[in-house]
């Protein structure tokens, strides 16, 4: 007999394009002759939604839909509640895959409903999301690891109401250009680089338009880096290789990540002395001292010198078809398919044990 796979995409974040891209190469994965998929769509405005297939997801029209497909959070029934022309019906699911990046979604809100559910799911727990999310804890984090990470600045939006002050603080600790990102998002949303004042206080209103906390850091010259990194529980965490970032712009912005065709990926590249190792073995130490689980992606930077700084960390990575942790991990030999069936085994494994 066939298990469900509920497989969740979308989500009320600023990356919801990004899930609907990765969500189609990962249902392409799933071995069909083992699972039965039940695809639930969550639109911008939080609507969960039954999806009938994928040309539905490709063409857009399931935002559409009627059917709603919400995950019972009783423990007993293990179910998805589907409301259809006012009739309900239970469907049981055996694990659940959230494709789901950024806010309400990758940081720790559905993996709460999910372990009051009791169904296993892919990806980290609630804590590792919920930290690896904030940009700032995570940062908390590397400096009780004594890991370098860029010099930074933590601004609440409320203080922008004061912004000479706020401006005032950041030039006395950072030195122009400064790099300006919302705590809580991903893709590189709402993240400029700021050249003088003016063009700061544009980029702190930028991204307090995504999150109420935002980092001020320190610009870093060199190479811009990522490794994926696999296990948690009973299974030690293992490193991929590490890919470097090519991008057409200035920076990797959410536009060159996935919709400039100059932005490139490169696996294995050349880097100064042994920053690849020390790269491979401090992505498995941040992984573990969040609690990692499942999988995640830690970027870090590479200075011209080959000194090693620590950027941030995904529990819930994009599986586009140019994204980084599938491609690294194809590249030590791991299929797409193969990764998604030990991502799913690694969900009962967790839960088993």
């Amino acid at each position: 007999m066939k298990e469900t796979i509920a497989v969740l995409f979308g989500g009320q974040s600023s990356e919801h394009e990004v899930s609907c891209m990765s969500v189609l190469n990962i249902i392409e994965q799933i071995d069909k002759e083992a699972y039965d998929l039940l695809l639930i769509g969550i639109t911008r405005e939080g609507r969960w939604l039954l999806v009938p297939s994928q040309e539905e997801i490709r063409s857009g029209a399931w935002r559409q839909g009627s059917v709603q497909a919400v995950i019972s959070p009783d423990a007993q029934e293990r179910c998805a509640i589907i409301t259809q022309d006012g009739q309900v019906r239970r469907q049981r699911v055996d694990v659940v895959f959230p494709v789901l990046h950024g806010l309400y979604g990758e940081d720790g809100t559905v993996q709460g409903l999910l372990e009051l559910a009791r169904i296993p799911y892919v990806g980290c727990g609630v804590l590792a999301s919920a930290v690896s999310m904030d940009k700032a804890y995570t940062k908390v984090i590397a400096d009780h690891l004594g890991i370098r990470q860029a010099r930074y600045q933590l601004i609440f939006r409320q203080e922008l109401e004061h912004m000479d002050g706020v401006l005032d603080r950041i030039e006395e600790r950072l030195p122009y250009p400064v790099f300006v990102k919302p705590c809580n998002a991903g893709s590189s949303l709402g993240v400029s680089k700021a050249s003088d004042r003016k063009e700061l206080a544009e980029a702190l209103r930028e991204a307090a338009r995504h999150d109420r906390k935002i980092l001020a850091e320190e610009t870093l010259v060199g190479h811009e880096v990522e490794c994926a990194v696999f296990g948690g529980g009973r299974q030690p965490a293992e490193a991929s290789g590490v890919g470097e970032i090519l991008a057409a712009g200035e920076f990797y912005d959410f536009e060159g990540k996935y919709y400039n065709p100059q932005s490139r990926t490169v696996t294995d590249p050349q880097l100064p002395g042994n920053a690849a190792e020390i790269i491979r073995q401090e992505a498995k130490v941040i992984f573990q001292a969040v609690d990692g689980y499942g999988l995640a992606r830690v970027d870090f930077f590479v200075t011209e010198q080959g000194e090693v700084v620590f950027n941030e960390i995904n529990t819930m990575p994009g599986f586009t078809a140019i994204s980084m942790y599938p491609t690294l991990w194809e590249a030590r030999g791991v299929t797409k398919a193969q990764l998604i069936q030990k991502l799913i085994d690694s969900a009962k494994e967790r839960w088993n044990g």
